[in-house]
């Protein structure tokens, strides 16, 4: 099974190359984030024929997430449980069988949080501790479980080409990491970190002042693993060339392959 996330920066926009993506690659499941769109605007009818289903929490001109699956979505949650006021579309999971087991899969798109400090800020940092809430109750439960997308979160110095840079950055900031590490320490593990301890691994170029072209990059889209998942995992990819594309995403797709 090939689990895919990608920030698509609006699914209308970009809707060609999430296409060409899916012909080339053919991942199993596709996380995407930042579609930019309410349900009903979802270019369902493009994507007719792709054989792929889908599961979608959207939103008019901001946030949006969705799951497209080649097999069946079952148990679809289209919101992350812990603030029944919280209407931004920023969570969907659903429950994707294999040939080998089923997969529980959570696409999100964290918060970007700044300026920091901030309203932005807090409700950043409160959306990360439901989502650790969140993680603890799914672990409980020891099946394969990926939580994918954007989490505007640069983890370590090495994921950032000038971390220097970033140093008042809500994606950067001491607090930020320590959230991110404390979803970690629950259990889970980061895919990409699995496989590799390399530098100059990034997913996201700004369109400012060359920084595809400088590569100067971050790394913020993750995939990350309950152990069942992680036992499974086999290798995992940053498809880098979509970046290169014509009027691109900011952001490339992640790419794990696991055992399922």
């Amino acid at each position: 099974m090939r689990i895919a996330t990608w920030n698509v920066n609006s699914v209308k926009q970009r809707l060609e190359h999430l296409l060409r993506f899916l012909k080339e690659e053919a991942p199993d499941v596709v996380c995407l984030q930042e579609l930019k769109c309410q349900e009903d605007a979802f270019p369902r009818l493009e994507l007719d024929g792709t054989g792929y289903n889908i599961a979608l929490c959207g939103q008019k001109s901001f946030n949006g997430v969705a799951i497209l699956s080649k097999r069946p979505l079952e148990d679809i949650r289209l919101r992350l449980p812990g603030d029944d006021d919280d209407g931004q579309a920023r969570f969907v999971e659903a429950l994707v069988p294999g040939k080998k087991g089923a997969a529980r899969i959570a696409a999100i798109y964290l918060p970007n949080g700044n300026p920091a400090p901030s309203e932005k800020y807090s409700y950043k940092l409160a959306w990360m501790d439901r989502l650790h809430a969140h993680a603890r109750t799914r672990l409980a439960e020891e099946e394969p479980f990926v939580i994918a997308g954007d989490f505007n979160v640069i983890p370590e110095p090495k994921d950032a080409a000038r971390p220097e840079l970033w140093v008042n950055d809500a994606l950067f900031l001491p607090q930020t990491r320590e959230k991110f590490r404390g979803l970690l320490n629950l259990g889970l593990y980061d895919a990409l970190r699995s496989t590799t301890d390399a530098t100059g691994l990034y997913t996201f170029w700004d369109y400012q002042a060359g920084a595809w072209q400088k590569n100067n990059g971050i790394r913020i889209d993750h995939l990350l693993l309950s152990p069942q998942a992680a036992d499974r995992l086999r290798s995992v990819t940053i498809v880098k060339r979509t970046r290169a594309w014509d009027k691109p995403s900011d952001h490339v797709p992640v790419m794990a392959e696991f055992d399922l």
